[in-house]
């Protein structure tokens, strides 16, 4: 944990031209943008880096069809525009899929009216995915014949985008782009308030680690803390025109219902979309959505039930699912943008969306972030980076390119060489993916680091953590790069082996202490013992 002790030093040594609170999918990407343009940028946040709301999505990158119900043309437009933007400069990352949809006799529209939406949305977006198709009964049947076509009206399927890996890697691979670029980021450090003390903010700040209380200077203090933007205003006594109101959505992961590479579309009970993900050899299922008042929201018995019974309702399965299927569970809230003062009634709860807002105080130099979603967040980098600059902060690469895989030369160079290796031979027996596309998806340019460890010494390539992907090199990287400061932050954030592997699989698992060695060195059993404990 070098680099987290390092980094926690240089927090308190130097001025800063903007502090970030907050390490989820807002903060992340105003850390790449601001580094990247030469800023001078520290970033913290009080649990690990996508610690909480951004580790709990669909992991879609999608335009949000359904906001062309509540007519919402404008916002449809703009994250159809930002899948797109995302499809083309992630495209190892992010990857076009078909949404397979079908609709049940009594649907509150005839299935042709929506079958024209999707038309609409694929026009909203250019017309850079595949177009949409109608799908009849027989063409369902014969596809997917896992679906319930009892009771069917009509049918269609769409393009859209979905995160390869999950969403908290991708959030973290924006954090690591800023530390390349200069940013000083450190993840288990709480914010305690801050303070206006002329021309620079003072922050508060506590190791959650060590306990100990430093301060951080800087000219621009920047709000991105996800559900709790609210909670740390009211610190700094920063009154802004937007609040959050939270909706709890949950997910289960179950083992693979269909081999086929869609996602199926129904619409639950609730009139809420409902989706069945594939996730490997495992399916995502999910979503709800419950009005909450609170932040934190765990999954309750009701939604379970509710989840395996839209699943089993609609799918024709050899057994229905129940609860002993469940290897994991997703449970997040969204922060949904409201005026200050509103109670977010004002429209129907599911169809309000998840439009962003930025509150800016040029005068205070301070930004509050609200809402947002993984679609739109090379939007929300640009609009804050747009923001310091006019809050005095000198950018010396105002059109510095902060986001995006490294370029196709690097890639192409990185293939010859793994060619060159014969790496496909290590490819575990079973993996779904080659494993140069792996370590490239995840890695980009440091996996050219990862080659020359492996033809330095072979052994680098064999899978350290059985029942997993995970190889003893990338374990090293890990230690050194990506601030792995408890094992979850490896297990389920850094990795998916926490959403993929049961828990008591895990535990077992041959290999894992050996990967904590690596990681946490004499700490290793302690940080093992920590996270089991923690779940039992």
């Amino acid at each position: 944990m070098k680099l987290r002790a390092s980094n926690i030093a240089k927090l308190e040594q130097h001025d800063y031209d903007v502090l970030i609170i907050g390490g989820g999918i807002n903060g992340a990407v105003a850390a790449a943008a601001l580094s990247g343009k030469g800023a001078r940028v520290a970033l913290i946040d009080q649990r690990d880096f996508a610690g909480f709301t951004s580790q709990q999505s669909s992991n879609l990158a999608w335009g949000g069809i359904k906001y062309l119900e509540s007519h919402d043309y404008g916002l449809v437009r703009d994250l159809c525009k930002s899948r797109n933007h995302l499809l083309e400069h992630y495209p190892s990352r992010i990857r076009e899929i078909r949404f397979y949809s079908t609709l049940e006799k009594g649907f509150r529209f005839h299935p042709l009216f929506v079958y024209l939406g999707t038309w609409v949305y694929w026009l909203f977006g250019n017309g850079f995915t595949k177009v949409p198709n109608w799908l009849s009964r027989k063409r369902v049947e014969a596809e997917e014949p896992l679906i319930r076509t009892d009771r069917f009206y009509g049918g269609f399927e769409y393009s859209d985008a979905y995160l390869y890996d999950n969403d908290s890697r991708f959030v973290f691979q924006f954090i690591r782009a800023a530390m390349d670029r200069g940013c000083i980021a450190a993840n288990y450090v709480e914010s305690l308030g801050a303070r206006k003390v002329g021309d620079r903010w003072l922050t508060r700040a506590r190791d959650g680690m060590s306990g100990r209380e430093f301060e951080i200077r800087a000219k621009v203090l920047i709000n991105a803390a996800g559900p709790f933007v609210d909670a740390h205003n009211g610190l700094t006594g920063e009154r802004t025109a937007h609040r959050h109101a939270f909706s709890k959505g949950i997910h289960l992961i179950v083992p693979q219902i269909t081999p086929n590479n869609r996602i199926l579309t129904f619409f639950a009970d609730d009139g809420r979309l409902f989706f069945v993900i594939p996730m490997g050899m495992r399916t995502c299922i999910g979503t709800t959505d419950t009005r909450v008042e609170s932040p934190y929201a765990e999954v309750t018995d009701e939604d379970r039930q509710f989840v395996l019974d839209n699943i089993n309702k609609r799918l024709k399965l050899a057994k229905p699912l129940g609860r002993a299927d469940i290897i994991a569970e997703r449970c997040g809230v969204r922060p949904l943008v409201v005026k200050a003062g509103k109670d977010g009634q004002a429209r129907d709860w599911l169809q309000m969306s998840r439009k962003h807002e930025i509150d800016a105080n040029p005068a205070n130099a301070h930004i509050s972030i609200f809402g947002g979603k993984l679609t739109d967040c090379i939007n929300v980098g640009n609009e804050v980076a747009d923001l310091v600059a006019g809050m005095g902060v000198r950018l010396p690469f105002p059109n510095y390119t902060w986001y995006g895989e490294a370029p196709a030369a690097v890639r192409e160079e990185y293939l010859h060489q793994a060619r060159l290796m014969d790496l496909g031979r290590y490819t575990s027996p079973d993996a779904i993916e080659p494993l140069s596309s792996r370590l490239w998806r995840r890695y980009g340019q440091q996996a050219l680091e990862l080659l020359a460890d492996i033809r330095e010494d072979p052994r680098q390539a064999e899978v350290l953590i059985k029942g997993t992907d995970y190889i003893r090199c990338e374990i090293r990287l890990a230690k050194q790069q990506e601030m792995i400061t408890t094992l979850e932050d490896f297990l389920r954030r850094r990795s998916k082996i926490a959403l993929v592997v049961r828990h008591e699989d895990i535990r077992r698992a041959e290999g894992l202490m050996e990967a904590c060695q690596i990681l946490f060195g004499d700490e290793a059993q302690a940080k093992f013992d920590a996270y089991f404990q923690a779940r039992n």
